[in-house]
């Protein structure tokens, strides 16, 4: 773990290391997803299978046995132990009330002349959901990804998910089945994406991708776009915790955990100007690290791509956490909300010592899907826009084009568009 103080000699070196975290070398597998996108468009089908004969270790006898049916959703959902089952119906109806307070509204303005203009905003017509599936499977993914899609009024969703060995996981059916999904697909990795962007003969072709994924769907959602709309292009999760000596460094040391028991790759930063707390967080990160079950990639976490930061005061603090854009950004400090004006660049702002990013992954009702490696700094969290477009409206009376027609002729003309131009002037003045 990196352990530095920001008046080290060797501060600067050491933080543009971190700045770097989220780089994906993506030139280095896009030889090999671009030789997948094009086998999916030139065989469709039949290179579906053969990716899930290589990657998922089963081979599809027929195109029928590329499809999860409702019926196994439903079989699934039923057998949900009970609280279990509360517990998703809870988290779907918190996630789908914050989103119903997102929905964009179209709107008209009228001028006194008779000119009115607006914005008109509608739903894609179908969205792809890639859902991850291979170390784990995501349950809470389906419903941060669906339920933007339902409430933005998309007509068809598709989703995707990777089935090793052929057995898909039984939460993920449970919460295909709570979300009304009936179209699910035992794909994963670049050749979903494919699938989803170009069409299959069981597949069909969608206007927007959203999800996460490994750097191969990754790069294949960068492939694709231009064909399609994505939602971002997300790398490894992470988290930075802003805190002072208020804090609880137990809680701390955990919640940095919380994100590298994902992958190795996970990034978890604690920036804060108390020595005290940095040196006590360092001890019971190691404490947790013992009691952990996935120790091994916790450990691997931390050991490469976690640090501690202390900084001469909060302010500093501040302004480097910014500089990071992090993914989740917990503000554990005894006045949290005096904090938030300062704060620019973070996908999710967790306030307060009883507010942990997991809140957020599941319950909380704001999307858990995130931009990462500082891409905050320009990219929003997944939401009901991601699903919606917007279209412009433009109506102007006779009297509106007469006040206004010589101005836009004048600058037409003098781009040298004498049809942009006459086309005005035709209509002034009759």
């Amino acid at each position: 773990m990196m352990f530095i103080k920001s008046n080290d000699d060797n501060f600067e070196v050491n933080f543009q290391e971190l700045l770097g975290r989220g780089k994906m070398d993506i030139a280095h597998v896009s030889g090999i997803v671009g030789g997948i996108i094009s086998e999916i468009q030139e065989k469709k089908n039949s290179a579906l299978k053969e990716h899930i004969a290589k990657f998922d270790n089963w081979t599809p006898q027929s195109d029928e046995d590329l499809n999860i049916s409702t019926e196994s959703m439903s079989k699934a959902y039923d057998i949900l132990e009970p609280k279990l089952k509360a517990s998703l119906h809870l988290a779907y109806d918190r996630i789908k009330a914050y989103h119903e307070k997102q929905k964009p509204k179209s709107w008209f303005d009228t001028e006194d002349n008779g000119t009115i203009l607006g914005q008109k905003v509608t739903p894609v017509d179908s969205a792809g959901l890639y859902i991850p599936g291979g170390k784990a499977a995501y349950p809470s993914s389906l419903l941060m990804n669906v339920i933007p899609a339902q409430v933005a009024g998309v007509e068809n969703i598709v989703v995707c998910t990777p089935t090793p060995d052929n057995e898909p996981n039984e939460l993920l059916l449970a919460a295909c089945h709570l979300c009304g999904v009936s179209k699910v697909y035992k794909v994963g990795g670049a050749s979903a994406i494919a699938a989803m962007a170009y069409g299959t003969e069981t597949i069909p072709k969608v206007d927007v991708i959203t999800g996460p994924g490994n750097i191969f769907v990754a790069t294949a959602k960068k492939m694709v776009f231009g064909e399609v709309n994505i939602d971002m292009i997300a790398g490894p999760s992470e988290i930075g915790i802003l805190a002072d000596d208020s804090a609880n460094a137990n809680h701390l040391a955990i919640d940095l955990l919380s994100q590298a028991e994902h992958d190795e790759m996970a990034s978890s930063i604690l920036i804060t100007p108390s020595q005290k707390l940095a040196d006590t967080v360092k001890i019971e990160i190691e404490n947790w690290l013992l009691k952990l079950p996935r120790q091994e990639i916790a450990r691997k976490s931390i050991e490469e791509r976690g640090a501690i930061i202390v900084t001469a005061d909060m302010d500093e603090a501040v302004k480097l956490m910014n500089d990071i854009a992090p993914e989740h950004l917990e503000v554990a400090t005894l006045s949290p909300f005096e904090l938030l004006p300062f704060i620019k660049h973070a996908g999710a702002i967790f306030l307060g010592h009883n507010t942990p990013e997991a809140i957020g992954d599941y319950v909380a009702g704001p999307n858990h899907t995130l931009p990462t490696g500082g891409t905050a700094k320009f990219y929003s969290p997944l939401g009901v826009e991601n699903f919606m477009k917007k279209s412009s409206i433009i109506s102007f009376s006779h009297a509106a084009i007469n006040e206004i027609g010589d101005e836009c002729a004048l600058i037409a003309n003098t781009e040298g568009l004498t049809a942009h131009e006459q086309s005005v002037r035709v209509r002034l003045n009759k």
